[in-house]
């Protein structure tokens, strides 16, 4: 990259950036939108949905869900035109699409009924960690269970009810009457088993006997989403909507949910990009493509082989229209001007207008699906360094002497290291970061670190280092002053943000493209090792795949947290399991299939 200061421009910006937004405006109040128009961003302003009103297609008992012809538009850009939605009842479907392609915005418009469901339909949302309380988790989870609850209710009320003197004969039969019904009801829905059901689904996402006892206002925003899922999965509804659920869960839990949703029986709409996770779950796949959902059959993998020969076959019919109708050009061409032929000619003429307007297929068919080549990312080559780089020598951290998070800690990562760190929720692997990044020193033994180490960190809450006001161009030229606009640009466009994406602010932006702003400056920073945790929550499955490449490209080292096995297994060559307040090697066994995260994973051995 050029050294020179910015290039300066003639153009007032400010200028133009508000003429840009009013017209933008006045588009979107005309029902238009401007894919190049650059957003405002205010944190306060919720984006309103817009569906089409719908009236139910039956008015049976069915679980069974469909609705035609409806359109939603988010913020002034149309997320779907005249689609249907068509699920059966028992399936398990994955909600697959690009970053920005309105999954989300699709399960809140179900969620909050602006796309109407029939009434006797239970809909669930998990999206939001719940609110927390003094409530003890486990009670939470039961609270959950609205018909449990009011019924327990109604039955401490009557019970009190029938015993206060000077009732009836009449009233105390009505009372004895509603009672014993109110325990029919309860025995129906097992409430005597609710307890231990509760307690179950809580051990299996990782809470502890200890953890299940105590308020939900101690527990963090990752483990309130999972309490979030637990009172779902408690509360089985007829439709269950879950919005990357497996971002805030560990290994353990994540092959206990995909065990437990192999075996859930009614409707399941999940929004995922982890690929092994949609294979153990999804009996069918819902694409979000080009404003329209198109319905497959199988999971993803099945899904990924379809739509692929799917496209091929559109651009074979597409090949074959543009030979056909230069086939029938040619023909005029040669031949209007012939008086033998003119007849001829002048039919070809007419059966080439009367041919419908030929489109070739989309170029990103595929993207945010996983398929090669359609997103790049690449890290700039790092200066080597002599070992050890990096290194642990029996080191101990605890926040007090009664509190030892890691003890005996020894661990070494060279240059050519691609290690995964992997363990339960709690173990120690975010204290392990910070060790390395040295964010935390240890309470006893040594961590070594070579002088010139430069370590450039991708935090699991890495929004919090962005500036949300600002544009990604401008969050980078404040972080590294000196470049053009254009050389920014370029860097950015190296991670996906290309166009007038890396002129929107920051905070207009999908989790997925804030993550690339961070990959962008990382990259700037030139680092000689690459921490990561948990890179892949917000990432659709083309970014995944880059990501994976471009580390595997990287002549300096890694360390990745993450519960995506796939992305593991395509980066790494070393597991080392941090549980139990200490870090071991994981080692896996030579010559088999499948990779060693996957062996890891398959080591657990979690059932429901």
């Amino acid at each position: 990259m050029s050294s020179k200061g910015p290039t300066k421009s003639t153009v007032d910006q400010d200028k133009l950036n508000k003429a840009e937004a009013k017209l933008a405006k006045k588009k979107a109040a005309k029902g238009q939108y401007d894919p190049d128009a650059i957003p405002e961003w205010n944190p306060d302003v919720k984006p309103q949905i817009i569906v089409n009103q719908q009236k139910l297609s039956s008015e049976s008992k069915s679980k069974d869900i469909k609705i035609e012809n409806f359109d939603i538009s988010y913020a002034g850009r149309k997320i779907l035109l005249n689609a249907t939605l068509t699920m059966s009842s028992g399936k398990r479907y994955g909600l697959v699409g690009k970053n920005g392609a309105g999954k989300s915005t699709l399960l809140r418009a179900i969620a909050h009924k602006e796309l109407l469901i029939p009434s006797h339909i239970r809909v669930l949302h998990v999206e939001q960690e719940i609110h927390g309380d003094g409530t003890p988790a486990l009670l939470s989870v039961l609270q959950a269970d609205v018909e449990r609850e009011s019924l327990l209710e109604e039955e401490r009320e009557l019970s009190a009810a029938i015993n206060k003197p000077g009732l009836s004969a009449e009233e105390s039969s009505l009372i004895s009457s509603r009672l014993k019904s109110v325990y029919a009801k309860l025995e129906e829905i097992e409430s005597d088993k609710a307890e231990s059901k509760a307690a179950a689904i809580l051990n299996g996402l990782g809470f502890s006997p200890d953890q299940q006892k105590a308020a939900t206002k101690t527990f963090s925003g990752g483990w309130r989403m999972r309490l979030a899922l637990a009172r779902a999965l408690f509360c089985r509804p007829d439709l269950l909507l879950a919005d990357e659920v497996t971002n805030f869960l560990d290994f353990p839990a994540v092959v206990w949910l995909e065990n437990y949703f192999q075996n859930w029986n009614a409707t399941l709409l999940v929004v995922s990009h982890d690929r092994s996770f949609l294979d153990a779950v999804a009996t069918d796949v819902i694409h979000l493509t080009s404003c329209i959902l198109e319905p497959y059959r199988g999971n993803f993998s099945s899904f990924v082989s379809t739509r692929a020969e799917r496209v091929k076959n559109q651009l074979r019919e597409y090949e074959a229209q543009v030979q056909y109708r230069k086939h029938l050009q040619d023909f005029i061409d040669r031949w209007r001007y012939n008086a033998k032929r003119a007849a001829q000619a002048q039919s070809k003429i007419k059966i080439l207008e009367k041919l419908p307007p030929l489109e070739p297929p989309p170029k990103d068919e595929m993207e945010g699906l996983g398929e090669e080549g359609s997103v790049y990312f690449r890290f700039n080559e790092a200066e080597k360094l002599s070992p050890p780089i990096l290194q642990m020598d029996n080191v101990t951290f605890g926040y007090n002497s009664s509190r030892t998070i890691l003890k005996g800690i020894s661990f070494d990562l060279r240059m050519d290291s691609k290690i995964a760190i992997v363990g339960p929720n709690g173990a120690g692997k975010s204290t392990m970061i910070y060790l390395l990044t040295n964010q935390t020193q240890p309470t006893s033994g040594r961590c070594h670190r070579h002088g010139r180490l430069r370590i450039a960190l991708f935090s699991q809450h890495h929004v919090d280092q962005l500036e949300l006001g600002a544009s990604s161009v401008q969050f980078l030229q404040k972080k590294f002053p000196g470049f053009t606009e254009e050389e920014y640009r370029r860097i950015l466009g190296r991670y996906g943000l290309t166009g007038t994406t890396a002129l929107q602010p920051i905070g207009t932006l999908s989790g997925g493209q804030k993550s690339r702003v961070v990959f962008a400056w990382m990259s700037m920073q030139n680092p000689h090792v690459l921490i990561l945790d948990e890179p892949t929550n917000h990432l659709d499955m083309d970014s995944i795949d880059a990501l994976a490449s471009a580390l595997r490209a990287f002549n300096g080292g890694v360390a990745v947290v993450s519960h995506d096995e796939r992305f593991l297994d395509a980066v790494c060559n070393e597991v080392w399991v941090c549980q139990g307040g200490t870090l071991s090697r994981f080692e896996g066994k030579e010559g088999v299939q499948d990779g060693i995260v996957r062996q890891y994973k398959k080591s657990l051995g979690v059932d429901v």
